[in-house]
């Protein structure tokens, strides 16, 4: 039969859609929502991330809707910019030495429109996957308005709430946040109120840490929320807050604001017989670092690469190595982003500090801090 499933038309299931398709297999993708999904979400694209949409052939279209981040900050509510780390040190380890900030809405269109062109492509809509059986060499989806499809393999990606995962019985194991995680998007040039900012902006403090980036559309805040108080209690006192990161005189211009909880939590396993679990179907973390989406898309490719040998063995290889990198390195980084933001041990956090302007002082050490934020040395060892 040689037909792959995909539940979810997210950014990591259309990658994997895509990614497959290139490589001869037909694809059929089923998407719970009645089209795609016109939410921001994430909006940060890292340097291998770039790599690999550009090898299936829309990077330079995500390029023209997106905006270049060469560099990013981190700053201190009351000392200002304490060190911006510069990406350029990275250009002998990638050929895209920068972040693109994107909203992840606007590559899904790009991808869903070059699926398109391949003939044996099929999205359904409106497909809420209810059960998932499985024989030896192949998968059964049904849907609940009673749709069946079936095929050699079913890629899971979504979502965090996944019914491919629930249906498969995998646990998802993790903590929730003691903090609800607040995003403004405003219609504010931020530029001309902060000095010396970048793109990307993660600002230190014990108990209103936050942070500011640029999408092409809008300047985001990130501010974590107390958990027992009412929405309508914080939405209310949202400008107040934003007041406090920078006080034009008059309100800040709202465009929309969400909250949301926040999970760190890792599928026990990313395979089951024939069902493998991609993006936040198989593992969630805080967006601290921008890691989530990229990781997911990560799965993506590494599946397809898998799945294109024709060697079960390879699959498992390909399952198990992305569940270790995202319990080693995706659940690692983005928690210690958190810890280190909200710090309240004035040593430590003066230490950490002051790491970070030796670090952005030091193209070496710059390079290898960068690695690592980046993602390049989640995925390939890389010569000091």
């Amino acid at each position: 039969m040689n037909r792959i499933l995909i539940a979810g038309a997210g950014p990591v299931g259309l990658t994997a859609a895509l990614a497959l398709a290139r490589r001869g297999f037909a694809v059929t993708v089923l998407e719970s929502g009645d089209g795609l999904a016109a939410e921001s979400r994430a909006s940060t694209f890292h340097p291998p991330t770039l790599e690999m949409l550009d090898d299936l052939g829309v990077g330079a279209e995500l390029h023209e809707r997106g905006l270049l981040s060469p560099t990013f900050a981190y700053r201190d509510r009351a000392e200002g910019l304490i060190a911006m780390l510069d990406l350029a040190v990275l250009g002998n380890d990638t050929r895209f030495p920068y972040r693109l900030q994107c909203e992840q809405s606007k590559l899904t269109p790009i991808l869903l429109a070059h699926l398109r062109r391949f003939a044996d492509f099929e999205i359904e809509f409106g497909f809420q996957v209810t059960g998932v059986g499985q024989k030896a060499d192949g998968v059964i989806v049904t849907a609940a308005d009673g749709r069946a499809e079936t095929g050699d393999w079913l890629i899971g990606a979504d979502g965090a709430h996944s019914a491919t995962r629930r249906a498969t019985g995998v646990t998802f194991d993790g903590i929730t946040y003691p903090e609800r995680f607040l995003v403004a998007s405003v219609d504010e040039e931020l530029t001309g109120w902060l000095d010396d900012l970048a793109a990307v902006n993660y600002v230190f403090d014990p108990v209103e840490w936050c942070v500011l980036l640029r999408t092409p559309d809008h300047w985001r805040v990130l501010l974590p929320t107390p958990v027992e108080t009412p929405d309508e209690q914080e939405y209310a006192r949202l400008d107040s807050r934003l007041r406090g990161v920078h006080d034009p005189g008059r309100p800040w211009r709202i465009a929309h604001a969400s909250m949301y909880r926040v999970h760190q939590r890792v599928a026990t396993s990313f395979r089951t017989g024939r069902v493998l679990l991609a993006g936040d179907a198989a593992h969630v973390n805080n967006p601290l670092g921008g890691l989530g989406m990229n990781s997911g898309i990560h799965d993506a490719v590494a599946y397809a690469e898998a799945l294109a040998t024709g060697d079960d063995a390879t699959v498992w290889a390909a399952a198990t190595d992305r569940r270790r990198i995202a319990l080693e390195y995706v659940q690692s980084v983005s928690h210690q982003n958190y810890e280190r933001l909200r710090a309240t041990d004035p040593d430590a956090r003066a230490a950490h500090l002051d790491g970070l302007r030796a670090t952005a002082a030091d193209p070496a050490l710059a390079r290898q801090s960068l690695l690592r934020s980046s993602m390049i040395a989640s995925l390939r060892r890389v010569p000091a």
